[in-house]
């Protein structure tokens, strides 16, 4: 079966995004463009909501004739090779070659026959429902040295109580801390069978 690995860039109090979709926080860490790009890599597909995807492919296409920083240089080549994929209700058609499913069922019928690694960066929306259906496998979470105080937080309407194991943590440049959880269970920790896997 496939693994959803969803990759989160995030401010202290747990906002992806400013009151006023503001996404310019992020700070051009080294360490985290090259962690980016290794997992981008390694990965089989990359995954994303509408309104992600939106921003993506207007994005990474482009970028060398808008003469953005280097590490986004050098990631664009590496974002355009690979698989990609599409969660929409309404979207018939993705430009570059992109999957879509229409809804979660689909994507997770698709993840049963696949043996790789399917990549979700960003996104609200998704990342909830995927989450909620106990899909994704792995979290990895760039927390900034930042607070946003509003806008898009990292998760809506969750509603589920899952067991997560700490693999990884570790300070990058610009004071950027990378957590990287494994989920356990489905089952609430007050599951003494979960609490027995966490300890």
């Amino acid at each position: 079966m496939g693994k959803i690995i969803h990759v989160v860039l995030q401010s202290l109090d747990g906002y992806i995004e400013g009151p006023e979709g503001e996404f310019y926080w992020p700070t051009k860490d080294m360490g985290v463009a090259t962690y980016m790009r290794q997992l981008t890599e390694d990965a089989g597909t990359l995954l994303y909501g509408r309104a992600t995807w939106d921003f993506m492919s207007d994005y990474w296409p482009y970028v060398e004739q808008r003469a953005f920083h280097p590490n986004d240089v050098d990631f664009a080549p590496v974002w355009r090779a690979k698989p990609k994929a599409v969660v929409s209700r309404t979207l018939d058609h993705a430009s570059w070659d992109a999957g879509v499913f229409h809804d979660i069922e689909s994507l997770a019928e698709a993840t049963a026959y696949e043996h790789g690694t399917f990549l979700l960066c960003g996104g609200s929306e998704l990342a909830s429902a995927l989450a909620r259906h106990g899909l994704i496998d792995e979290f990895h979470i760039f927390i900034h040295p930042v607070m946003l105080g509003g806008g898009r937080p990292v998760f809506t309407d969750v509603k589920v109580c899952a067991a997560l194991r700490l693999v990884e943590s570790r300070v990058l440049d610009n004071q950027i801390v990378l957590l990287r959880h494994e989920r356990l269970t489905s089952g609430c920790l007050s599951s003494p069978d979960v609490m027995a896997d966490v300890r």
